[in-house]
């Protein structure tokens, strides 16, 4: 035990010393988050406010029919006819964003509403990249018309609009808005807590095993009165502990720009805090470390195998998309943690914290995920042991 600690304070001081592993490991994430949150959210809130405020340039075609949509559009200050638009032009002029929006008329809507039927009214439109905001404000133009004509129509037939609502249906959502939240923006978390648990492991693995092969002492460390064991379990130490920290400077980064950002409606903030109870946290942290064993374990024997710290960037560095493509497949809509995907490496963690967030998670499935992933520790650690133990990965090129 001496000696893995002496190994251990070793390795974390020269560690602490690489400008590389604090860079990926504080610097990055202490200080990516608050810079994308500010960011995303200012531009966000600029573009919605930016969308909701402009004045929308509409085209009616009547074709003779009632004027009544023209009249409701002219009277509103935030949008404006567009008159002598040819129909055939209407598409070319709304693809080059000359028009926001066309209401084209049917030659018989009149009558088709007089004798009671529905009159067709087409509505052109480009989706664009501001939530629809566009889209939806002239489509309560359109609720409000229909309106319109409908009391007319039930003014004509000498009727009350009731008498047409045959069913009263009251939504009762029992989802709480934590749990709605939480599933909504639980799937980003795990991209913090596992990428960054994984680059904050991957410099010191690559700089603990081929660097120091690179650098020649490696033999030295072997010739130390330490078991080999004992030399193995003093890098992994380190590396796990570079990456659980790396994971824990980024919630910190996420926690302070969650606080600069001003904008967050108070009772989405309240919601936010809620998720990030210390029991979620903690239970957050528990998943990591066995998920950083693993992938200090598979870092180790990849980076020992390599013959110089470029060679095992190179090997290394694959092995990212393999990590993000679990993590992006939990955030797939449907895809849930079950007795299956329990199982699986990585997209386990994803779907847990997804669950643990939105305080739904199954304790029975959560037991299944830590069985798993410590199972996979022990085997990378396996792995790590038996290869780091043989002189001809040590000693290759």
């Amino acid at each position: 035990m001496s000696g893995f600690l002496t190994i251990f304070k070793k390795e974390l001081i020269d560690t602490l010393r690489d400008r590389r592993t604090i860079i990926a490991m504080v610097i990055v994430p202490l200080l990516l988050f608050p810079v994308i949150i500010a960011i995303t959210t200012r531009i966000q809130i600029a573009q919605a406010k930016k969308a909701k405020e402009k004045i929308l340039r509409v085209a009616v075609l009547t074709h003779e029919n009632t004027p009544l949509l023209k009249e409701m559009l002219s009277t509103r200050g935030d949008m404006r006819v567009v008159e002598n638009i040819p129909e055939d032009s209407v598409a070319s002029f709304i693809q080059k964003d000359s028009l926001d929006g066309a209401f084209i008329f049917s030659e018989n809507f009149d009558r088709q509403v007089e004798n009671l039927h529905a009159g067709q009214l087409k509505f052109y439109f480009k989706s664009t990249e501001d939530d629809d905001i566009t889209k939806r404000r002239l489509t309560t133009i359109i609720e409000e018309f229909e309106e319109k004509l409908l009391s007319e129509r039930f003014r004509r037939l000498n009727l009350d609009d009731s008498a047409v609502k045959a069913v009263d249906l009251v939504e009762i959502d029992l989802a709480s808005m934590k749990e709605i939240f939480g599933k909504a923006v639980g799937g980003f978390l795990p991209y913090i807590f596992v990428i960054f648990c994984f680059i904050g492991a991957m410099y010191p693995a690559i700089d603990l095993a081929a660097g120091e092969k690179e650098r020649g002492t490696l033999e030295t460390l072997l010739t130390a009165p330490v078991r080999g064991i004992e030399i193995l379990l003093g890098k992994f130490g380190v590396v796990v502990l570079t990456g659980i920290g790396s994971a824990l400077v980024s919630l910190l980064g996420l926690y302070i720009g969650i606080r600069q950002t001003g904008e967050i409606p108070p009772e989405i903030m309240n919601v936010i805090w809620s998720m990030l109870e210390m029991k979620s946290i903690l239970l957050l942290l528990s998943l990591l470390l066995p998920l950083t064993i693993f992938f200090a374990g598979v870092l180790l024997t990849l980076s020992i195998f390599a013959k110089t710290f470029k060679e095992a960037q190179s090997i290394i560095t694959p092995v990212n998309f393999i990590v993000i493509l679990p993590v992006a497949i939990g955030l797939i809509p449907g895809v849930t943690l079950n007795a299956k995907t329990a199982l699986i490496p990585i997209l386990n963690v994803s779907l847990a914290t997804k669950e643990i967030i939105a305080g739904t998670i199954k304790y029975g499935l959560l037991a299944e995920v830590y069985i798993s992933l410590v199972l996979l520790a022990g085997l990378s650690l396996y792995i790590s042991s038996k290869l780091f133990l043989r002189e001809s990965v040590i000693f290759r090129g």
